[in-house]
Protein backbone atom coordinates (compact mmCIF):
# COMPACT_ATOMS: atom_id res chain seq x y z
CA UNK A 1 0.00 0.00 0.00
CA UNK A 2 1.66 3.43 -0.95
CA UNK A 3 1.92 6.02 1.16
CA UNK A 4 -0.92 8.55 -0.29
CA UNK A 5 -3.32 5.60 -0.36
CA UNK A 6 -2.66 4.84 3.61
CA UNK A 7 -3.02 8.80 3.94
CA UNK A 8 -6.56 8.66 2.13
CA UNK A 9 -7.44 5.19 3.98
CA UNK A 10 -6.75 7.60 7.27
CA UNK A 11 -8.63 10.41 6.08
CA UNK A 12 -11.16 8.36 5.34
CA UNK A 13 -11.49 6.57 8.79
CA UNK A 14 -11.46 9.95 10.51
CA UNK A 15 -13.95 11.05 8.24
CA UNK A 16 -16.29 8.38 9.04
CA UNK A 17 -15.48 8.66 12.75
CA UNK A 18 -16.58 12.43 12.76
CA UNK A 19 -19.63 11.36 10.84
CA UNK A 20 -20.92 8.94 13.40
CA UNK A 21 -19.85 10.80 16.31
CA UNK A 22 -21.98 13.35 14.96
CA UNK A 23 -25.06 11.29 15.13
CA UNK A 24 -24.52 10.32 18.43
CA UNK A 25 -27.31 12.59 19.79
CA UNK A 26 -29.22 12.33 17.43
CA UNK A 27 -32.85 10.90 18.95
CA UNK A 28 -33.96 8.66 16.11
CA UNK A 29 -30.09 7.34 15.68
CA UNK A 30 -30.01 6.50 18.53
CA UNK A 31 -33.51 4.51 18.89
CA UNK A 32 -32.08 2.90 15.54
CA UNK A 33 -29.29 1.47 17.45
CA UNK A 34 -30.80 0.31 19.61
CA UNK A 35 -33.87 -1.57 17.87
CA UNK A 36 -36.69 0.29 19.43
CA UNK A 37 -38.36 0.58 15.98
CA UNK A 38 -40.55 2.85 17.66
CA UNK A 39 -39.89 5.46 14.53
CA UNK A 40 -41.17 8.57 16.19
CA UNK A 41 -39.33 11.31 18.92
CA UNK A 42 -40.55 11.03 21.74
CA UNK A 43 -41.09 14.31 23.91
CA UNK A 44 -40.29 14.36 27.53
CA UNK A 45 -43.82 15.76 29.16
CA UNK A 46 -42.26 19.19 29.64
CA UNK A 47 -45.31 21.98 30.08
CA UNK A 48 -45.04 25.40 28.50
CA UNK A 49 -47.19 27.84 29.56
CA UNK A 50 -47.13 30.96 27.41
CA UNK A 51 -48.12 34.25 28.94
CA UNK A 52 -50.74 36.52 28.05
CA UNK A 53 -48.80 39.33 26.55
CA UNK A 54 -47.00 36.61 24.67
CA UNK A 55 -49.40 34.54 23.00
CA UNK A 56 -49.75 36.90 19.48
CA UNK A 57 -52.24 35.79 17.04
CA UNK A 58 -55.20 33.62 17.31
CA UNK A 59 -54.45 30.56 15.29
CA UNK A 60 -56.13 30.11 12.28
CA UNK A 61 -56.88 26.37 10.82
CA UNK A 62 -59.41 24.17 8.89
CA UNK A 63 -59.12 20.73 8.25
CA UNK A 64 -61.74 17.64 7.78
CA UNK A 65 -62.81 15.38 10.53
CA UNK A 66 -63.01 11.38 10.29
CA UNK A 67 -66.16 11.48 9.38
CA UNK A 68 -65.81 14.33 6.44
CA UNK A 69 -66.99 17.02 8.06
CA UNK A 70 -65.32 20.24 8.35
CA UNK A 71 -64.06 21.22 11.15
CA UNK A 72 -62.11 25.16 11.81
CA UNK A 73 -60.78 27.17 15.05
CA UNK A 74 -63.51 29.94 13.69
CA UNK A 75 -66.35 27.28 15.02
CA UNK A 76 -64.33 27.19 18.17
CA UNK A 77 -64.30 30.48 18.95
CA UNK A 78 -64.73 31.79 22.02
CA UNK A 79 -64.32 28.45 23.85
CA UNK A 80 -60.77 27.32 25.06
CA UNK A 81 -59.90 24.28 22.96
CA UNK A 82 -57.56 21.17 23.72
CA UNK A 83 -55.62 20.50 20.41
CA UNK A 84 -54.09 16.71 20.37
CA UNK A 85 -51.83 15.59 18.00
CA UNK A 86 -51.44 11.64 17.69
CA UNK A 87 -51.28 8.60 15.56
CA UNK A 88 -52.26 5.27 16.02
CA UNK A 89 -49.02 3.85 16.22
CA UNK A 90 -47.75 5.58 18.69
CA UNK A 91 -47.53 3.23 22.04
CA UNK A 92 -47.72 7.09 24.71
CA UNK A 93 -51.14 8.27 22.03
CA UNK A 94 -52.36 5.17 22.94
CA UNK A 95 -51.26 5.60 27.00
CA UNK A 96 -53.14 9.02 27.24
CA UNK A 97 -56.00 8.83 25.26
CA UNK A 98 -58.44 7.58 28.38
CA UNK A 99 -56.85 11.00 30.09
CA UNK A 100 -57.51 12.80 27.17
CA UNK A 101 -61.00 11.79 27.51
CA UNK A 102 -61.55 11.52 31.07
CA UNK A 103 -60.56 15.69 31.14
CA UNK A 104 -62.59 16.03 28.16
CA UNK A 105 -65.78 14.76 29.99
CA UNK A 106 -64.76 16.92 32.77
CA UNK A 107 -65.26 20.32 30.62
CA UNK A 108 -67.12 18.91 27.98
CA UNK A 109 -70.36 21.30 29.73
CA UNK A 110 -68.17 24.06 30.38
CA UNK A 111 -67.00 25.99 26.95
CA UNK A 112 -64.56 23.61 26.44
CA UNK A 113 -63.88 21.62 22.86
CA UNK A 114 -60.97 19.00 22.32
CA UNK A 115 -60.00 18.16 18.53
CA UNK A 116 -57.69 15.39 17.85
CA UNK A 117 -55.27 15.84 15.26
CA UNK A 118 -54.26 12.34 13.48
CA UNK A 119 -50.93 13.00 11.48
CA UNK A 120 -50.36 9.73 9.99
CA UNK A 121 -53.25 7.79 9.57
CA UNK A 122 -56.08 6.88 7.31
CA UNK A 123 -59.29 7.64 8.69
CA UNK A 124 -60.26 3.85 8.92
CA UNK A 125 -57.35 3.30 11.29
CA UNK A 126 -57.82 6.50 13.13
CA UNK A 127 -61.40 5.51 13.52
CA UNK A 128 -60.64 2.43 14.99
CA UNK A 129 -58.42 3.78 17.55
CA UNK A 130 -61.10 6.09 18.80
CA UNK A 131 -63.44 3.31 18.84
CA UNK A 132 -60.72 0.99 21.04
CA UNK A 133 -60.00 3.88 23.25
CA UNK A 134 -63.11 5.51 23.84
CA UNK A 135 -62.12 8.91 22.35
CA UNK A 136 -65.70 10.30 22.11
CA UNK A 137 -64.77 14.21 20.90
CA UNK A 138 -63.35 14.44 16.96
CA UNK A 139 -60.24 13.70 15.46
CA UNK A 140 -59.38 15.81 12.31
CA UNK A 141 -56.65 14.02 9.61
CA UNK A 142 -53.46 15.72 8.97
CA UNK A 143 -51.48 14.00 6.17
CA UNK A 144 -50.83 17.21 4.89
CA UNK A 145 -49.34 18.72 7.60
CA UNK A 146 -51.74 22.11 7.07
CA UNK A 147 -52.64 21.76 11.15
CA UNK A 148 -49.40 21.33 12.45
CA UNK A 149 -48.21 24.29 9.75
CA UNK A 150 -50.71 26.71 10.90
CA UNK A 151 -49.32 25.83 14.65
CA UNK A 152 -46.05 26.10 14.03
CA UNK A 153 -45.63 29.71 14.30
CA UNK A 154 -46.82 30.12 18.16
CA UNK A 155 -45.72 27.07 20.29
CA UNK A 156 -45.00 24.08 17.56
CA UNK A 157 -45.67 20.78 18.27
CA UNK A 158 -42.28 19.37 18.32
CA UNK A 159 -43.01 15.30 19.03
CA UNK A 160 -45.91 13.03 18.78
CA UNK A 161 -48.17 13.46 21.17
CA UNK A 162 -48.18 16.66 21.95
CA UNK A 163 -51.37 18.55 23.66
CA UNK A 164 -51.97 22.13 23.13
CA UNK A 165 -54.25 24.38 25.24
CA UNK A 166 -55.57 27.10 23.58
CA UNK A 167 -57.22 30.54 25.66
CA UNK A 168 -60.95 32.05 24.42
CA UNK A 169 -59.01 33.84 22.00
CA UNK A 170 -57.76 31.27 19.89
CA UNK A 171 -53.78 31.48 21.27
CA UNK A 172 -52.00 28.89 22.64
CA UNK A 173 -51.77 29.22 26.33
CA UNK A 174 -49.97 26.11 26.72
CA UNK A 175 -48.12 22.65 25.51
CA UNK A 176 -47.31 19.55 26.92
CA UNK A 177 -44.75 18.27 24.52
CA UNK A 178 -45.04 14.19 24.81
CA UNK A 179 -47.69 12.25 27.01
CA UNK A 180 -49.73 13.69 30.00
CA UNK A 181 -47.62 12.60 33.05
CA UNK A 182 -51.08 13.01 34.60
CA UNK A 183 -54.75 13.97 33.52
CA UNK A 184 -54.76 16.34 36.23
CA UNK A 185 -51.84 17.98 35.03
CA UNK A 186 -54.64 18.71 31.76
CA UNK A 187 -57.43 19.47 33.66
CA UNK A 188 -54.94 22.40 36.18
CA UNK A 189 -54.26 23.89 32.42
CA UNK A 190 -57.64 23.90 31.04
CA UNK A 191 -59.35 25.27 34.38
CA UNK A 192 -56.86 27.87 34.31
CA UNK A 193 -57.90 29.18 30.90
CA UNK A 194 -62.03 28.60 31.16
CA UNK A 195 -61.63 30.97 34.82
CA UNK A 196 -59.13 33.60 32.65
CA UNK A 197 -60.88 36.82 31.73
CA UNK A 198 -58.39 37.52 28.91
Amino acid sequence: MSRVTKVAALALAVASLVALSGCAQDKLAEQYRAGSGKNYIAGDGSITEVAVANRGAAIDFSATDLDGKPLSSAALTGKVVVVNFWYAGCAPCRAEAKDLEKVYSQFANQGVAFVGVNVRDSAETAKTFNETFGVSYPSVSDLDGKVQLAFSSAVAPNAVPTTLVLDKKGRVAARVLGRLASPTILSTLVAEQVKATS
